[in-house]
């Protein structure tokens, strides 16, 4: 949905506010598993404090390379020994597991046996082959788990940014942490949790319209952390804030003049 507005002199199309399709905002495709918890909502981009919120056997999240992965139902399928590994890291980002050039597990030469064994911090994980013949090690799969695309379930955020949403009819003022690669429909899906109308509202900064289909970077509201950093300013002294203007109440003040 687009829109026609005025701001100053010029004449511009903007996207409206609106709820994201399901295609953004779904459900997980958990169905009858068990012990999995509630379907979840996808998006493109997570911050890393909601992968941390998934850090149990039964709720399985870790980010690599820059991409989330829930891998429950992986270790609800393989339970065992060699699932402990990854259970232990939940939660967390495991890329120094892996080549950064291949993208496969990492290898070193142990200075002890002058073998080359993988990396392991944890200790061996599923699908992962052991140093020596083992007849106990199950190699029937065809694609191990670090490279199953379908396991992934986003990107994780290269820049987590906190954003003020005042709303200007209920008076409510929060501070939330989103995405820096979000539009701001995406944020507003976000906000849903503490405003479950907020589609019904203009969002603006300063006066200004916001388009809804942009980031905030695109909205001109710039991240401004490194210059706060060079004025020994930190960095929650200045959060840039979004006015919410209940659409109902543009109308009647446009109907007043």
């Amino acid at each position: 949905v687009s829109t026609q507005s005025t701001w100053g002199h010029i004449q511009f199309t903007m996207a409206s506010a609106k709820l994201l399709p399901e295609t953004y905002s779904k459900l997980s495709d958990i169905k009858k598993a068990k012990h999995i918890p509630a379907p979840y909502k996808l998006r493109r981009y997570y911050l890393p404090k909601e992968i941390a919120s998934h850090a149990t056997a039964n709720d399985c999240w870790v980010s690599f390379f820059d991409d989330v992965y829930d891998l429950s139902t992986l270790i609800q399928k393989n339970i065992g020994g060699e699932v402990q590994p990854m259970i232990k890291a939940a939660g967390s980002d495991i890329t120094h597991w892996f080549d950064y050039k291949t993208g496969d597990p990492r290898t070193f030469v142990n200075p002890v046996t002058n073998v080359k064994e993988y990396y392991t911090p944890n200790g061996r994980y599923l699908h992962l082959s052991p140093v020596g013949p083992d007849t106990a090690w199950d190699n029937s799969f065809k694609t191990p788990w670090w490279k199953r695309k379908k396991l992934r379930i986003g990107s994780l955020t290269k820049k987590v940014r906190k954003v003020r949403i005042i709303n200007m009819l209920s008076k409510d003022d929060d501070i939330i942490e989103v995405c820096s690669e979000e539009t701001l429909n995406e944020i507003l899906d976000r906000y849903l949790e503490l405003n479950k109308h907020a589609a019904s509202y203009t969002w603006k900064r300063l006066g200004r319209p916001l388009d809804m289909a942009k980031t905030l970077e695109e909205n001109d509201i710039p991240d401004e952390t490194q210059e706060f950093l060079f004025l020994n300013i930190e960095e929650d002294e200045y959060i840039p804030a979004i006015h919410l203007y209940y659409n109902d109440d543009l109308t009647i003040s446009q109907s007043l003049y």
